[in-house]
């Protein structure tokens, strides 16, 4: 027999009785009925119920193990009796009883409980991650990522693509994240950067001759944490192609994301219609690039109904430049109870507040209420109900000023109005192509232009589009948006080397800067590049939205904390003298 286990931990079945097996794992629950011990033994397989009373030859040994002991026992497998059978697992109809046991990694008191479904601090949970990790949960999630993976992996190689490894170590490059540096010992004084995404080798790639390539690819960008972002390191399926237009990526793209989410989105509903959807108009819909469709709601603009209105604040507020008035409709939403929730919501976003319009039946007719309903009367808040397709029982919220200003806030609102009033569809996931991205923005303080996305992206209408105004020059770029989060960003990638520099040009870098910084890729371009494009999908946020999480760290093995820290490793640490040295380099103290 092995010297660990003849079966796993979920393989035993009534086929099994009689049988003498040998077992591995931890001890998952220990039980005390009347002087029989019963023990649920967990592999990474499943459980499996053993059992041990004064008869057996190591009762005295049994009962010193504790939870999460690593032990190894012998034993008969026995059928249970009927109404004993737990049908809630594979082996739920017989148990083991114990003939011999070995204490293979006795445990000291647990800093956490790997059985039930205690909460612990996050802080907690990464420091002992390997305890953590033993979790039901966690060895679900876990697995789901390693299949979701290999899945993917399939997938692009029976639709003719091959994977191909880029550098981790290579130069920096403004993908609009800080990077990673790493100092050069045998080069004093210079440093590579850890790569924040293949971006420049996969177009190297293209220009090599090899027509499709993906890959599984670690991305590096020291950025400041949110729950669905990591702040040091994440992956995601890199892929480009050449001699393709917009719409070849999307057609190669959706059929391997909607298969994804069909294999393991647990029998929710996938949308197999990707509306494409401008950025302006995902901006003035929405509020965001990254819409949840699943809430139908749409934010519409109303400033001409407030305009030299009795409402003073967004009266005057409309005679400055660049601003409008949005309302979001909220069908169901009449009450005065919820408008003054909603009302409390902007005020902790950090707005004065939300303005309101709702509809009720006084007996007599329709009638609308609210103060913004007192200040513009009957006649424009007639027209804004009509506009917004409203009628009794249902309200309004409105948000003014600079787009930019409150947009968040508005995508933000418009979310929890189609959560709490019932609009948003659950078990489904809805994608949206975001389209037509400007190429570039201007700094309000400064006025200088630079890249608002990504800086290798072809402009549309080539070089003629560059000698207008920058600020109206849309990019072949997109973002793939599934239930609020953005899963995929590419673009058609600018290949021509006098495009590329003009657009660098207006930007502020200059000729020589570009071929500075861009060494690589400005040669390549000499030698005949093909057209060519490709995108990158988050995998850590589709595996997050594939196992229903909104905390990204649920899905990754030994993810950072939120201030970057590797609590279990102790990393960042600091580094010894010798290493310093070697390097060249010395630590400034902050004061």
């Amino acid at each position: 027999m092995h010297p660990y286990r003849s079966h796993t931990c979920a393989d035993l079945t009534k086929e099994n009785v009689g049988e003498t097996v040998r077992l591995s794992g931890w001890v998952h629950r220990i039980r005390d009925h009347g002087g029989i011990l019963f023990v649920d033994l967990r592999d990474h397989y499943g459980v499996t119920q053993v059992l041990c009373d004064p008869d057996s030859p190591v009762f005295s040994q049994v009962e010193t193990v504790r939870s999460e002991w690593c032990i190894r026992i012998d034993g008969n497998v026995k059928a249970r009796d009927a109404d004993l059978v737990n049908p809630k697992i594979p082996t739920g109809e017989v148990e083991v009883f114990v003939r011999d046991i070995e204490v293979l990694g006795s445990s000291a008191e647990l800093p956490l409980i790997v059985f039930g479904d205690q909460e612990y601090p996050e802080e907690t949970r990464l420091k002992y991650r390997y305890l953590d990790l033993r979790r039901e949960v966690m060895q679900r999630n876990m697995t789901l990522r390693s299949d979701v993976v290999s899945s993917i992996r399939k997938r692009m190689w029976n639709i003719g693509f091959r994977e191909y490894q880029t550098p981790v170590i290579t130069a920096s490059s403004p993908e609009g994240a800080r990077d990673f540096l790493v100092p050069s010992r045998l080069h004093p004084g210079k440093f590579y950067a850890l790569p924040q995404a293949p971006q420049q080798f996969k177009q190297l790639i293209m220009v090599s001759g090899f027509d499709k390539y993906f890959q599984i690819a670690p991305c590096f960008r020291d950025e400041d944490p949110r729950a669905d972002r990591s702040p040091t390191d994440f992956y995601q399926l890199d892929m480009e192609m050449s001699f393709v237009e917009q719409q070849d990526v999307f057609d190669t793209v959706q059929p391997v994301l909607t298969g994804i989410f069909e294999e393991f989105g647990g029998g929710a509903k996938v949308d197999q219609d990707w509306p494409q959807i401008s950025y302006r108009d995902a901006a003035l819909w929405y509020g965001t690039d990254k819409p949840d469709l699943r809430n139908p709601l749409k934010m519409q603009v109303v400033s001409e109904h407030f305009r030299g209105s009795g409402f003073a604040i967004f009266a005057k507020l409309l005679e400055q430049d660049g601003t409008e008035i949005r309302a979001i409709p909220a069908p169901k939403g009449g009450s005065r109870k919820f408008c003054d929730r909603m009302n409390a919501f902007a005020q902790k976003e950090g707005l004065p507040g939300m303005g309101y319009i709702f509809w009720r039946d006084q007996g007599q007719g329709m009638e609308a209420a609210g103060p913004l309903a007192k200040n513009i009367g009957p006649e424009r808040t007639g027209a804004i109900r009509q506009q917004l397709g409203l009628e009794v029982g249902d309200a309004a919220f409105f948000l003014g000023g600079k787009p930019k200003a409150f947009e968040s806030v508005a995508a933000k609102a418009r979310n929890v109005i189609g959560e709490e009033l019932g609009h948003t569809e659950q078990d489904r996931f809805a994608f949206a192509w975001i389209v037509d991205f400007p190429i570039y923005e201007k700094d309000e303080e400064t006025g200088a232009v630079d890249f608002e996305h990504n800086p290798f992206s072809m402009p549309q209408g080539g070089m003629d589009a560059l000698n207008g105004d920058p600020l109206k020059v849309l990019g072949y770029q997109y973002d793939l948006a599934c239930n609020g989060y953005e899963l995929v960003s590419g673009a058609i990638r600018n290949h021509k080397l006098d495009i590329m520099i003009k657009a660098f040009e207006i930007a502020g870098y200059g000729e020589t800067e570009v071929r500075k910084r861009f060494g690589g890729m400005v040669n390549a371009f000499q030698y005949g590049a093909p057209p060519h494009g490709g995108c990158a999908a988050g995998i850590d946020r589709i595996v997050m939205l594939l196992a229903g999480t909104s905390n990204i760290r649920e899905v990754i093995m030994f993810p950072m904390n939120q201030r970057a820290e590797d609590l279990m490793m102790n990393a960042p640490s600091e580094p010894t003298s010798d290493q310093l040295m070697e390097l060249g380099l010395r630590i400034i103290p902050q004061d």
